[in-house]
């Protein structure tokens, strides 16, 4: 490594203070005013917050000329029961070389690295690079991957983009996509006492689901493996139904996605099976359609979108790629190339908008969310190495290209 110690102590220091500030998505407020002064402290050029609440840090390098954004979110998910933590989740305790609390690993102790990697840069390589470094910490990431990002990616135009997600300090070239498809069956209420007069709703899902399991082959991609469609939840109308057969029942699933899978493709998979289970039963009423979401952001502003978050792969030979690769080399890191099991703004900065994309962090993917969450400091500070790397080699590769 060579962070120094005060620098090193700057990194851990912030960290902590990020998990010090709860930050539930839609609620954070108070770490988004801590990252815009700490980056106002660090000297960053410009700081802006946008509708939604995102706060972009700017450093100018040089001339400026391309830019590379890092993205990062500030909102966590619930600690739901404290009393099973041992150490505060809001705490940011230390303890055997690491640092505890909700969203160490998901993803403040990243948010860290990030800033104090863009500072360092602008400190030391300022007058030897050309170029524009953009810290993108971003709400709602938790609930509506990429739609908070659509927002930095359309004021900014970033030319290239890092997600800071936990990665095990290894470089990510993909991920698959997430989308939350509903699917309702139809009835006629009766009393449940003559059933026979009625139509029951929950018995038509039953059905459907059994014939979905049976009938639905996923695709399967080399490196980043199926396409799952997995049911999460079911629930019927009216709830609860004293002595009333159902009228509605409506189930949903979470539909893990591949490159290049289209909503209409993804929904038709399943409207044809239902069309297929109607030839043998005509009483069969369905349909299928993607879930929306909409919540209030601390700005008061209102973020909605369907909950379709597109998958994305860079090949591991694409210049971004193997410019990030070299950048982690330089630092002393020996990164293989993967992917994220799990969804993350790179859906809409990627999949999207095609801005080439890789992943990068410290931590594990395995530590996020669960209780006595924490990140390694080794890792933390290896991350904030790794930024600098990435950036580095990054500007040196567009220099060497003009």
């Amino acid at each position: 490594m060579f962070i120094n110690s005060e620098l090193k102590d700057q990194i851990i220091t912030s960290c902590q203070e990020l998990i010090r500030r709860p930050s539930l998505s839609g609620n954070e407020k108070e770490v988004a005013q801590y990252i815009a002064k700490t980056m106002e402290r660090l000297g960053f050029d410009n700081v802006e917050s946008d509708k939604f609440g995102n706060i972009i840090g700017t450093i100018i390098l040089g001339k400026g000329g391309s830019s590379i954004l890092f993205d990062g979110h500030m909102d966590h998910v619930d600690v739901s029961d404290p009393s099973k933590w041992k150490y505060d989740p809001y705490g940011g305790k230390i303890e055997n070389n690491r640092i505890y609390g909700r969203g160490a690993t998901d993803m403040k102790g990243n948010i860290a690295a990030m800033m104090h990697a863009a500072s360092y840069i602008k400190n030391n390589l300022r007058n030897h690079i050309d170029g524009i470094i953009y810290i993108a910490c971003v709400v709602h990431e938790e609930c509506f991957e990429g739609v908070a990002s659509q927002e930095v990616a359309k004021n900014y135009k970033p030319d290239f983009v890092v997600i800071g997600e936990p990665s095990g300090l290894t470089l990510k070239r993909g991920q698959r996509g997430r989308a939350e498809l509903v699917l309702e069956t139809y009835g006629k209420t009766a009393h449940s006492s003559n059933p026979e007069i009625g139509l029951n709703a929950i018995k038509k899902m039953a059905a459907l689901i059994v014939e979905i399991e049976k009938s639905f082959i996923p695709k399967k991609h080399d490196f980043l493996g199926k396409g799952i469609l997995e049911i999460t939840d079911i629930i019927s109308s009216p709830y609860p139904g004293a002595s009333v057969v159902p009228d509605l029942c409506r189930a949903t699933y979470d539909r893990r996605l591949l490159p290049n899978e289209a909503e209409e493709e993804i929904l038709d998979q399943i409207e044809n099976i239902i069309n297929m289970l109607h030839v043998k039963d005509p009483s069969l009423t369905a349909k299928v359609y993607l879930s929306e979401g909409s919540a209030r952001c601390y700005t008061g502003a209102t973020i909605k979108a369907k909950r379709f978050a597109p998958a994305w792969i860079y090949d591991e030979h694409h210049t971004f790629v193997q410019a990030a690769h070299t950048g982690l080399l330089s630092v002393g890191q020996k990164p293989t190339i993967s992917h994220y099991a799990f969804c993350t703004n790179g859906s809409y900065y990627a999949g999207k908008a095609k801005i080439p994309t890789v992943g990068y962090g410290g931590s594990h993917e395995h530590l996020a969310h669960v209780t006595d969450e924490y990140i390694e400091i080794e890792h933390l500070l290896l991350a904030c190495e790794g930024y600098i790397g990435i950036t580095r080699s990054f500007f040196k590769k567009i220099a060497k290209n003009k």
